[in-house]
């Protein structure tokens, strides 16, 4: 039992320099996780900017050549009423003129919008560019602290987490398990030493018969009052005097 409770806190003195490791990038992970994503969100407004515009000048050139097409046939319509032999064929031409008319007038009001359209747009692209350039320099820059500060600490992190790999193996999955849980909920503490008849943890007083159970060092404890696991001093003492 003293193996594996010594394992244990053993297991936790190494999760606390990694963790002393990791809060040495502070907030930096973070800062370029939001980052990136504010810069993707910004392409992507860019992204579905310029297919709209695409979208406008392709439906402009449509109607372009639609207006082209309609005038063509004006011309001819139009030619055609000098030639007429009776009011029914007239009727008829100034008919096809006056829709031909009407769709020329619907086509370029609608290409004016489209040009207004393209021109907005182009403006708002603009706008958006250089927040995007100016995120893109921050995120240079915070990137740059991060890789250095992880190039600086990268052989002792990885010479921890092999060390902490390894002592991993060693420890019971139910006892790993339960370690793992308490120290999620409990900010990276999972198990926590006695202390003047204290839990080092929330510094609760342990009453004195679970004092003598958690010093016999012959099974698990958990603090009552914060749930972490709980050790006698004696065992973490020899465990930091060998570490």
């Amino acid at each position: 039992m003293l193996s594996r409770l010594s394992t244990l806190y053993e297991l936790q003195l190494l999760d606390d320099q990694l963790d002393e490791l990791e809060e040495l990038r502070g907030d930096l992970p973070i800062a370029v996780n939001d980052l990136k994503s504010l810069i993707q969100g910004l392409q992507d407004q860019i992204k579905d900017k310029e297919d709209q515009k695409a979208e406008s000048l392709e439906k402009r050139q449509e109607n372009e050549d639609e207006i082209e097409r309609l005038n063509e046939n004006l011309k001819k319509f139009k030619a055609q009423l000098y030639q007429v032999r009776n009011n029914k064929e007239y009727d008829a031409l100034t008919k096809e003129i006056d829709h031909c008319e009407a769709e020329v007038e619907k086509l370029t009001n609608e290409n004016a919008a489209l040009e207004e359209l393209v021109e907005k747009i182009k403006i708002e692209v603009e706008e958006i560019k250089p927040q995007l350039d100016t995120k893109n320099e921050e995120l240079a820059v915070k990137e740059d602290e991060l890789k250095k500060i992880i190039k600086a600490n990268e052989r002792e992190e990885a010479k921890l987490k092999d060390k902490r790999d390894k002592l991993a193996e060693k420890v019971r999955k139910p006892d790993y398990n339960t370690y793992m849980r308490i120290r999620k909920a409990k900010g990276g503490k999972g198990i926590v030493t006695l202390i003047r008849g204290a839990c080092s943890g929330c510094h609760n007083v342990i009453p004195p018969q679970r004092q003598l159970e958690v010093k016999a060092n012959k099974r698990l404890f958990t603090c009552e009052s914060c749930g972490r696991l709980i050790i006698s001093p004696d065992i973490a003492e020899e465990v930091e005097k060998n570490s």
